[in-house]
């Protein structure tokens, strides 16, 4: 029984090292090769780039892409300054049953339809694994300029929480 609570306990504080946390900067995480890469060239994408900007994260499985529609459409009539501002759009591939090579073809096209947004293919669900995130999900994540998590919200956005991801950010731009 001893055994048994040891494991939980080891298993649970594994899980919780691991999770990002508000005001923290997450473990870096590439992601690249077999695991996955740009959506434009399949070059490594290295987490350590999110800086020196605010940056909002998607992170999604795409069967749940519209899931926050509405917040991203909001996000993009607010037309932030691209100096100071950006977007990371990373697709959980292995979070769906379609086919890679058409999530891959579209996602080449959103690239060249938003060349300001960094698309990334994460073919394992590396970030599920890495950072915590919740896998099958829409995922909604907001880093300060100096790479710190300031929000994380997994599936549907709500109305507060959106008036609260706004002041995040331009309190921050």
């Amino acid at each position: 029984m001893t055994t048994k609570i040891l494991l939980l306990f080891l298993a649970i504080f594994t899980i919780n090292v691991w999770a990002i946390t508000i005001k923290e900067i997450p473990k870096n995480v590439t992601i690249q090769g077999e695991n996955g890469g740009l959506a434009g060239n399949d070059a490594a994408w290295d987490s350590s780039t999110i800086k020196d900007k605010v940056y909002v994260m998607f992170y999604i499985d795409p069967d749940e892409k519209d899931t926050n529609e509405h917040f991203s459409k909001k996000l993009n009539e607010k037309k932030y300054d691209k100096t100071n501002y950006g977007n990371i759009a990373i697709v959980n591939l292995a979070a769906t049953w379609k086919p890679n090579v058409v999530i891959e073809n579209l996602l080449k096209s959103k690239q060249k339809e938003f060349p300001d947004t960094i698309y990334v293919k994460d073919k394992k669900s590396v970030l599920v694994k890495e950072w915590g995130l919740k896998d099958d999900a829409s995922n909604i994540l907001i880093f300060s300029k100096d790479s710190k998590l300031l929000f994380y919200k997994s599936g549907k956005i709500s109305e507060d929480d959106i008036k609260k991801a706004f002041n995040i950010i331009e309190e921050n731009l």
